[in-house]
């Protein structure tokens, strides 16, 4: 082991150091996302399962996409798939993003900086993209993450709690010296190249890295995303400074929009913006975005309703299976349901091969893979029936506990799934077998309960429903 980290001392000293971080705003969750949506050949299944494993990034991006900004049809959502699906990949791209920008508060030894970094952040990606869907811009969402991303730099460094940074901190505090001027006194550096930097080390590409490494660039999508940040500024010098009247100008030639209307718009963005972070928890966050934004206005947090939980989503498979089925989302949302609603810690669907001697994975939430793409396969090569391989030869769902049924538990049950009390249920289509569904208790270790089995059991049964009334409508 070597010594306490060297001080980083160069720009790229200090790159290095907010990359290897782990920084929340690009942890593992958010650029798997990133990747995911990048990678046209996956669906949003895909998409799904890498929100999903995050019960944090789940409960948020559901209730923030439930609100007025997101979904102002009010369509009910209780499922990520059917949350992709209302909402399209690209505002669930946003969305999540700006998720892991709160949750980079959380993590921050500067909580105030911080809040104040994030909320002109958010701020500028809600008033820009306004301004994007107002001059019918091709994605108003790309606009809006790129002027989120816009300020990396500052917010990775006053969001890291390195003790290096945090030094740092202090010294840029203490100068008394403005923005950039005080940053090079202190780092030899602006933060604005620190941004562009991380920019290219996170490889984020498109407009995002346009944006931060020629914010000057005569290119309109990055005068739009500059705009929202002017914004932002001349309302902190006030609705008369000369900054508002140059923004106002600006917004005027963009739109053709009459002055009294763009002014009750960016009134009604600087709303929206302050709420949305309410949302997501972050009030101080929201009292720098408008200063006499109360708190008290964000509806208390209702506590979690397993039994409610359960029957939103039993209620879309209903819907579901009663229009034009996807079997796909079909799955996604019985998996969903038995994961989230009933509170299991590892969920499988497994699809049998056509020879019936494999069963291969189809959708997992939950498991733990030293690598996250590669899929489960079991298969019927043991003397003996293996745990799923039996629970295919039943009629209904089982529920095994090691001790009892030890020998199901084969070499290859063990080296796949481990040791674990579970429930297992068959899925049938014109009385054939299909497949399973598998779920356990497995990281946290709780007792499996009979109320557990029965809600599982529940959707398991739907699973069937909408399988049967798929190959019916299908003839």
């Amino acid at each position: 082991m070597g010594g306490p980290q060297k001080a980083p001392e160069t720009l790229d000293d200090w790159t290095e150091l907010l990359r290897a971080q782990e920084m929340p705003i690009f942890s593992n969750t958010a650029h798997s996302i990133y990747a995911a949506l990048d990678d046209r050949k996956k669906g949003a299944m895909e998409l799904a399962t890498v929100i999903l494993q995050d019960p944090n990034l789940t409960a948020k991006v559901l209730k923030v996409g439930s609100s007025p900004y997101y979904n102002p049809s009010k369509q009910k959502m209780s499922t990520v798939s059917r949350a992709i699906v209302v909402l399209g990949a690209e505002i669930i791209r946003e969305l999540t993003l700006a998720c892991s920008f709160f949750e980079a508060i959380l993590s921050s030894s500067d909580k105030n900086r911080a809040n104040r970094e994030i909320a002109k952040a958010l701020h500028a990606a809600v008033q820009a993209k306004n301004i994007a869907l107002t001059v019918g811009d091709v994605s108003p969402e790309e606009v809006f993450v790129a002027a989120l991303l816009h300020n990396l730099g500052h917010v990775a460094f006053w969001c890291s709690s390195d003790p290096h940074s945090k030094k740092a901190h202090a010294a840029i505090e203490k100068t008394g010296l403005d923005g950039a001027e005080a940053e090079k006194k202190i780092l030899g550096f602006s933060l604005r190249d620190l941004g562009k930097k991380l920019s290219k080390s996170w490889s984020l590409g498109g407009l995002i890295e346009e944006a931060i490494a020629k914010p000057d660039s005569a290119d309109k999508r990055v005068q739009l995303v500059k705009l929202g940040h002017e914004i932002c500024q001349a309302l902190q010098a006030g609705p008369d400074s000369p900054q508002m009247i140059a923004c106002l100008a600006k917004f005027n030639e963009l739109s053709r929009l009459p002055l009294p209307e763009i002014q009750a718009r960016i009134e009604k963005n600087t709303e929206e913006a302050a709420l949305i972070a309410r949302q997501f928890g972050a009030d101080d966050a929201s009292r720098f975005i408008k200063n006499d934004a109360v708190a008290e206005d964000a509806p208390a947090e209702e506590p979690f309703d397993k039994k409610k939980l359960q029957f939103q989503i039993l209620q879309d498979i209903s819907s579901h299976i009663s229009g034009q089925i996807n079997l796909n989302q079909l799955f996604e949302m019985v998996l969903e349901g038995i994961h989230r609603g009933v509170e299991m810690d590892r969920t499988l669907f497994m699809l049998l091969s056509p020879d019936k001697q494999a069963l291969n994975e189809k959708f997992s939430l939950g498991w733990r893979k030293p690598v996250p793409e590669q899929k489960l396969r079991i298969l019927n090569s043991e003397n003996s029936a293996n745990l799923f391989f039996n629970a295919l030869r039943q009629t209904e769902g089982v529920w095994q506990f090691p001790d009892q049924h030890s020998a199901l538990y084969t070499p290859q049950i063990v080296q796949h799934i481990g040791r674990h009390e579970c429930f297992i249920f068959p899925i049938r289509a014109e009385n054939k077998v299909v497949g399973l569904i598998y779920c356990d208790h497995s990281i946290h270790g709780l007792p499996l309960t009979r109320d557990d089995f029965i809600a599982a059991n529940h959707f398991a049964k739907q699973a069937h429903i909408g399988l049967t009334l798929y190959c019916m409508k299908s003839h």
